[in-house]
């Protein structure tokens, strides 16, 4: 049994390890499409495509579920996919849904209407092509009123931890969270929307304030993932646990073991 992790690189790293933890007995595959990596920069067309290959290399590797741990991907690709591409015996889930569930305080299939919400002030950092896509936004709206979010696009941040240099990210993050408080000077909440920023988390919180609670992806994705299966076992697909890329396997393995600070090793997708 085997459930699909796709991310563009190794941000979905921080979504796979917090599944492993809340599901120690499921096992997963991940793929990072390295060799495309960073999709944030990249038109929603060419996302699309590349969104579709990698999870039919998912599908073919026995995962009936798919979780896009890539939020350029879950914004410029999913809805579409789901509409047009995604066979029936298949799922695409993505990864904004329970971010958002948990800023509205709101349970998970919550169907209810949209309603006012404690938080009013709410920041947005993402990749530019999430930001220019407004996926955030629109899953927002199904579910609250009156929120004011302010998005910042976080150029350079993705390509920094890619390469490891977090000096560098921690630079860009000081940087880009200055430039959203010129437009929001007092947020109450800010959501990560990349997973690669969980890595920077500390950073984030540190430019932000203690006053602003900071929401990243990784445990509400494997809480939310958990309930799933729990009402469609019947998504736990085949097949061993793998980690894949279409990059340099030794060069990825280095960079995800460092993250994770345990043993990753990757073979050629």
């Amino acid at each position: 049994m085997a459930i699909g992790i796709f991310d563009s690189g190794l941000g979905g790293l921080t979504v796979l390890d917090a599944a492993q933890k809340r599901l120690p007995d499921v096992e997963f595959v991940y793929l990072a499409d390295s060799a495309n990596a960073p999709y944030g920069v990249r038109t929603a067309d060419d996302i699309y495509d590349l969104t579709c290959k990698a999870v039919q290399r998912l599908f073919d590797a026995g995962c009936d579920l798919v979780i896009l741990a890539c939020n350029t991907a879950s914004a410029a690709a999913l809805r579409r996919m789901q509409e047009a591409w995604v066979p029936d015996d298949k799922r695409v889930l993505g990864v904004f849904v329970p971010l958002i569930e948990a800023l509205t305080e709101r349970q998970w299939g919550d169907n209810s209407p949209p309603r006012e919400v404690a938080v009013k002030h709410v920041a947005l950092f993402a990749t530019p092509a999430t930001v220019s896509s407004r996926a955030f936004q629109r899953e927002l709206a199904f579910r609250a009123i009156g929120v004011d979010v302010e998005a910042q696009a976080c150029g350079g941040v993705v390509d920094a931890i890619e390469d490891g240099d977090m000096i560098l990210a921690e630079a860009l993050v000081r940087s880009h969270v200055d430039a959203l408080q010129r437009k929001m000077p007092d947020p109450q909440a800010a959501i990560l929307g990349c997973t690669h920023y969980p890595l920077m988390q500390e950073a984030f919180q540190a430019a932000l304030g203690e006053s602003v609670k900071v929401f990243s992806q990784g445990h509400l994705v494997g809480e939310s993932l958990a309930d799933y299966l729990e009402r469609h076992s019947d998504k736990m697909g085949s097949g061993g646990s793998a980690y894949l890329t279409t990059g340099d396997p030794k060069r990825v393995s280095d960079r995800a073991t460092q993250f994770l600070r345990r043993q990753i090793v990757f073979e050629a997708a």
